[in-house]
């Protein structure tokens, strides 16, 4: 039925969706929701690859459109939650130059875009990523922005820095040639998928124990654990030369 080649590009645009309202719930201060609709369109942003590969509706238009609605959803929208923080922060520094510190979060939507336009053109990127995926930054970012945002009264300097920090940290982390897994599972199998099994666990325990918070270090996690298996990887090429 030619309504099935439609399903991918329908879960895409509510994706898409989900970004607009995390947009909006970012601007009106409620960074809590803008949170949970990042992570509801990260979920129709996995469901919609997987509905393509299982239906076989793969098509050019879905590649694209698929790009474009991650630069909203996981590239504007956790920028405006960061903006939204900042200048919170930001109100007690005197009007000048330091006032343009929050519009330095617009460097996220800036890296997120060079990010999937790498991707789209990289063939190398096919069962795994070069650089941290764009989904994966955003999912960092909401949570621990939310988390973050009750605790800037009375440390907004230090607040200020490690927020800046992090952006440069995690733009660069974008676009870098660090090879980062992919969490698609072709078996069911432990051989092979250790690393996707162990991020999955602790996913689950991070989250059962700081709630949306816990997303935030899964990502970390999954930095770190790319990392490890990019080690691991070379050591075991090195013993079989």
């Amino acid at each position: 039925m030619k309504i099935v080649k439609h399903i991918p590009n329908t879960l895409t645009s509510l994706n898409l969706v989900s970004g607009c309202i995390a947009i909006v719930m970012a601007f009106k201060g409620d960074l809590t929701l803008a949170t949970v609709w990042i992570v509801i369109g990260a979920a129709f942003d996995f469901s919609d690859g997987f509905a393509a590969r299982l239906l076989n509706a793969k098509s050019p238009i879905g590649k694209e459109l698929d790009s474009l609605t991650d630069c909203v959803t996981f590239g504007v929208a956790p920028s405006i939650m960061i903006f939204q923080m900042l200048n919170v922060a930001t109100q007690s520094v005197p009007d000048g130059v330091l006032k343009w510190i929050p519009f330095l979060a617009f460097f996220i939507p800036v890296f997120s875009a060079l990010r999937l336009a790498k991707f789209n053109l990289d063939e190398r990127q096919t069962t795994s990523f070069i650089g941290l995926p764009v989904p994966a930054n955003a999912l960092f970012w909401a949570p621990a922005t939310t988390a973050v945002f009750s605790a800037i009264p009375n440390h907004e300097g230090v607040f200020i820095g490690i927020t800046l920090l992090l952006i440069a940290i995690s733009s660069y982390l974008m676009v870098s040639e660090i090879p980062m897994f992919s969490l698609k599972i072709h078996s069911i199998a432990w051989k092979g998928n250790e690393f996707r099994y162990i991020l999955v666990i602790c996913a689950i325990v991070f989250i059962l124990v700081f709630g949306l918070l816990g997303v935030s270090g899964t990502i970390v996690l999954y930095i770190l654990l790319s990392l490890f298996n990019n080690r691991f990887s070379k050591v075991n090429c090195n013993c079989h030369v």
